[in-house]
């Protein structure tokens, strides 16, 4: 699957840099494993027969945490603006795509009230879940590092507890678009491993002291 090489290009050279200032559970390796999961999920949406433009998919992932610059509550949303305002789109792009493009980096949000606006929406929401157990223990615990650095280590460990459970527990606030994608079974890992208390500490134990330097 062929992305424009003049998209690509831009986009490596003026777009993911960015995300060399954001904290470390958003920096640049996110942003490459949001394109890759998003390029995944678009060629098996192909291969079904589905109408979809893997550059707009590329570049949504791409743009999706950009907006992280102006703080993560509004990120979602900044990161919309950031793709209406980006002049140099519009080389590959109508307006009508753009405006498609930006409402998708404003659904992807895990915590979002509702379904995503279109497919590129539900394919960049559905990719940047990552589930993967030891992925999602190590980002929060990045996250806790870099957000809340007083804290000791129990407490960074009941703040990961009880961020893993709101998110990722049977009640949740997580939604997977994508039923059939590796995400719903690798999330039922994850909850296993929630429920195990003793497994749980020991993987936030071994990764806490590989991180907390």
């Amino acid at each position: 699957m062929e992305i424009s090489p003049a998209l690509r290009a831009y986009v490596e050279h003026e777009i993911l840099p960015r995300y060399n200032g954001f904290d470390a559970a958003h920096r640049l390796d996110h942003a490459l494993t949001v394109i890759n999961q998003s390029l995944t999920l678009v060629a098996t949406l192909l291969a079904k027969g589905e109408a979809v433009n893997p550059d707009m998919a590329y570049t949504v992932a791409a743009y999706h945490d950009t907006g992280l610059c102006e703080g993560r509550e509004v990120h979602h949303l900044a990161s919309g603006r950031i793709v209406r305002a980006d002049c140099e789109l519009r080389r590959w792009f109508d307006e009508g795509q753009i405006e498609v493009m930006a409402q998708a980096v404003e659904d992807h949000r895990a915590s979002a009230k509702r379904e995503p606006r279109s497919i590129y929406g539900r394919i960049v929401a559905e990719a940047d879940r990552v589930i993967v157990p030891e992925v999602i223990v190590r980002r929060t615990i990045q996250y806790g590092l870099d957000h809340y650095p007083t804290l000791n280590r129990d407490e960074h460990y009941r703040r990961m507890v009880k961020h893993l459970v709101e998110k990722y527990g049977p009640d949740g606030y997580l939604n997977l678009w994508f039923p059939d994608s590796p995400n719903a079974a690798r999330l039922e890992e994850l909850r296993s491993l929630i429920a195990r208390e003793d497994a749980l500490r020991a993987v936030f134990d071994q990764l806490f002291d590989q991180l907390h330097i």
